[in-house]
């Protein structure tokens, strides 16, 4: 039996991890596609789409060796990513890489906060007005009370004990994803069809490529690099991938499981992404929104179904990057004061259900109640859609998604300096790194200018 430090049994398997790993790389950054691929043109858009699903599939099979080290089959087990970095190369860059990765899941909770919030709003928007008042009626709708609700939700799944006793809301979250994702492909579709095939878009990159064609040309530049951190957040994948292994049992061995897993979600994410981003893009070119699904006005059921997919897998995948946060606060709660009241055991039995208890600590009740709370407070003052997760996929590609895992591997698999596998990852850092400076930089700048023109604690439709 495979008993975690923790007490937790291990019973995840293939099916299980692919269905985290599914969920942690389908999410939010998909409806973003399409205008991201106007964006890059039709030259560059999808060739940068390829190469993120290349290079994350790349560097995540190496890091599925750095599970167990020193051995990758039969080693010491690392429970997550920091526990890898301090295995394989040292305490000094421990900090540093938590920073980044927890900032980053962080990130990626409010980014999923405002994508959900939004849905909710777009959903509310037409079933109270569009359906009865016609696709050109004007609708306010006021965004906070649903990001108040949805922060009241996470706090209530929050409570989850960790992310293996969540399987069952990837599962959900996996199966919401894909649902919408084939209503925004064949939406795109029926609208090609309709149009006889009329391809819109351009070759070229930042020609036109905006719903407002006096932009200026600086700021068509920063959405360009802006464009670069929203493919990056689409794979946003290995900052999971070891607390997703840590799900496994042992037999067959977790590497070997893990990357059938990796190559199984990765692969077909990809197909997905190309899919909704060159329909999307082909369907309405340099006029596609931030937000694909704001552009279909027809069939508004299907609409509404797809908005409400989009918020039942949010809510849920939200969790999964969650738990990871959560679980390196308690951690140190119980290690700095292991003898409190805040991490005495209590328990509920609830009467009316068969043998059903609840375990719970005040220290975990408090502490991820308050974090929840606090990362919507943070959505609600920064509601950018795809600024936010240009930002987000900028700050992770190059340490998370690239350098660590690679440097990691070097190390675990005693690659010698100057070998042709030492040199291709160099080289793979170096694009990588240029890669999330010039993202993060057309992420910041969009924000900015978003910061000036933004209300406090709204939400604009996209």
């Amino acid at each position: 039996m495979d008993v975690a430090d923790d007490g937790r049994i291990r019973t995840g398997t293939l099916w299980t991890g692919i269905a985290h790993a599914f969920t942690a790389t389908i999410g939010s950054g998909i409806l973003a596609l399409p205008w991201c691929m106007g964006q890059l043109g039709w030259i560059l858009g999808p060739f940068v789409l390829v190469s993120f699903a290349a290079i994350t599939y790349y560097t995540a099979i190496h890091l599925c060796d750095c599970y167990r080290t020193p051995d990758p089959v039969n080693g010491r087990r690392n429970n997550n990513y920091m526990g890898a970095v301090r295995a394989l190369l040292g305490p000094r860059n421990v900090l540093i890489c938590g920073i980044i990765q927890y900032s980053n899941l962080w990130g990626s909770m409010i980014g999923y906060t405002i994508t959900t919030v939004i849905s909710m709003a777009a959903l509310k928007r037409s079933i109270s007005c569009f359906h009865e008042k016609g696709r050109s009626a004007r609708c306010e709708v006021s965004a906070n009370k649903y990001m108040l609700l949805y922060g009241a939700f996470e706090v209530i799944l929050s409570q989850c004990p960790n992310l293996e006793k969540a399987a069952f809301l990837s599962v959900v979250a996996a199966v919401t994803s894909l649902l919408y994702s084939f209503i925004v492909i064949g939406l795109s579709s029926a609208k090609l069809i309709s149009s006889h095939f009329d391809f819109k878009g351009s070759l070229m990159v930042a020609h036109q490529s905006s719903m407002d064609t006096d932009m200026p040309s600086s700021t068509k530049i920063w959405h360009v690099f802006q464009a670069f951190g929203n493919l990056a957040f689409a794979f946003n994948y290995t900052t999971i991938l070891l607390e997703i292994q840590d799900t496994l049992k042992s037999a067959p061995a977790e590497n070997k499981v893990m990357k059938k897993v990796t190559l199984c979600s990765i692969g077909s994410t990809a197909l997905f992404y190309i899919s909704i981003g060159c329909t999307g893009y082909a369907a309405y070119g340099n006029q596609v929104p931030g937000n694909i699904l704001s552009r279909f006005y027809n069939l508004l059921w299907l609409v509404d179904v797809a908005n409400l997919a989009v918020i039942v897998h949010l809510i849920f995948a939200y969790q999964v990057y969650a738990q990871p946060v959560f679980a390196v606060h308690e951690r140190w709660l119980g290690s700095t004061w292991p003898t409190s009241f805040l991490n005495r055991i209590h328990t509920i039995k609830i009467t009316f259900i068969h043998n059903f208890t609840i375990h719970f600590t005040l220290g975990r009740l408090l502490l991820r109640s308050i974090f929840v709370i606090f990362t919507t407070l943070v959505a609600m003052i920064f509601p950018f859609f795809n600024a936010v997760l240009g930002f987000i996929g900028a700050l992770s590609f190059w340490p998370l998604t690239v350098y660590f895992p690679l440097t990691m591997y070097t190390v675990q698999a005693n690659i010698k300096r100057g070998s042709s596998t030492w040199i291709v990852f160099q080289v793979l850092g170096l694009v990588s790194m240029v890669v999330t400076l010039i993202s993060a930089v057309g992420s910041i700048a969009d924000i900015l200018e978003n910061r000036k023109h933004a209300k406090l604690f709204h939400i604009d439709q996209l």
